[in-house]
């Protein structure tokens, strides 16, 4: 464009100079060289006044009105290419007598059908700017909202896997510690519970450091949803000394791993929740592969509790958020003295 305009300017300057010689047009046609790097409102005004003056004795000047529309409509502003288009009507009917009524009616009517579209034009490219803006600020409003709720969500994530990882284990290990402080004349009993608790400490770092890195819980890393549940479930008999049934109904397939994690993390807090609060002498696990759908059940034979008044606990809320997080939905049945259900579903 910068080369173009100048190239085109010194052809019309090279015309001004055949028809007119050395004259004030000549030289004033070094003004618009002057003022066209300069990207100021100001200097594109004083460059359309210009181009204004020259085009009345060199009606050829018209041919730069280009540069000017181009110049005006960086601009944005609907009166500059309005006064652009009076330069070009003044141009076009350079050979119309706008001494006469007749002639300013006919220059006044060029001056609208230049004027006309290319102002509209203006006004819509310089609406679709500001709308351009506005949904450019849309945009990082949504997008600051997004990261926080990233940042919230990855919080809950990390509040979920110390819930299930670190809190679980060492609840468990402080059970085992307890149990093994009563033994004192029982040594076989006694390192029995405190090799549970090793045990369990050391089962409690790794799903930490897993927990930490994102992966997949340690249990799914090489066995399957089914084998996974089996060997917690086994693991957290030894530990408690309450019977585990894990009852495995339809044909096995494959889930997501964001599945399979939320429903082996389910079975653990449910477990966890048996050895806290239950008081249970014996405790079923179900996972039923249907056609439409995935379910867990988690039932025990404890002292139960009334769902009501115990729906605010964090082992409740983590298990519905995981379920929610893979589109399912969680159940839970209990009543004092009748154990209690928690039943997990997932759409296939």
């Amino acid at each position: 464009m910068t080369i173009g305009a100048y190239a085109l300017l010194a052809v019309l300057t090279g015309v001004t100079a055949h028809v007119h010689g050395v004259s004030w047009e000549l030289v004033l046609c070094g003004l618009p060289a002057v003022l066209l790097p300069l990207r100021r409102p100001v200097f594109l005004a004083a460059l359309v006044l210009t181009t204004g003056v020259l085009v009345v004795p060199a009606a050829w000047f018209g041919f730069f009105t280009p540069v000017l529309y181009v110049r005006a409509f960086k601009l944005r502003r609907p009166i500059a290419v309005g006064a652009v288009a009076v330069v070009a009507a003044t141009a076009q009917t350079y050979g119309v007598d706008r001494t006469t009524l007749l002639g300013v009616l006919i220059w006044v009517a060029v001056i609208a059908g230049n004027a006309g579209p290319m102002c509209a034009f203006a006004w819509y490219e310089r609406r679709l700017e500001r709308s351009k803006a506005e949904n450019a600020a849309l945009q990082e409003q949504l997008l600051v909202r997004a990261r926080d709720a990233g940042v919230q969500e990855e919080r809950r994530r990390l509040a979920r896997e110390i819930h299930d990882t670190l809190a679980q284990g060492l609840t468990g290990i402080v059970t085992q510690l307890r149990a093994a402080e009563h033994l004192d004349d029982d040594p076989g009993q006694r390192r029995r519970h405190t090799t549970a608790a090793i045990d369990l400490a050391r089962e409690s770092l790794t799903e930490a450091r897993r927990s930490v890195d994102a992966l997949r819980p340690e249990p799914l890393t090489s066995a399957r949803l089914g084998e996974a549940v089996s060997g917690v479930a086994e693991r957290w008999s030894a530990r408690h000394d309450i019977p585990v049934q894990v009852t495995t109904t339809g044909t096995p397939f494959a889930l997501g791993a964001e599945v399979e994690t939320a429903l082996l993390r389910i079975v653990q807090e449910a477990l966890a929740n048996v050895a806290r609060h239950a008081r249970a002498t014996r405790v079923g696990v179900t996972l039923s592969f249907l056609e439409a759908e995935m379910a867990l059940d988690v039932r025990d034979d404890g002292v139960g509790f009334e769902p009501a008044r115990r729906s605010g606990g964090y082992g409740l809320t983590a298990m519905r958020e995981r379920i929610t997080g893979v589109a399912g939905t969680l159940a839970v049945e209990s009543e004092p003295g009748a154990g209690t259900g928690i039943s997990a579903r997932v759409p296939t």
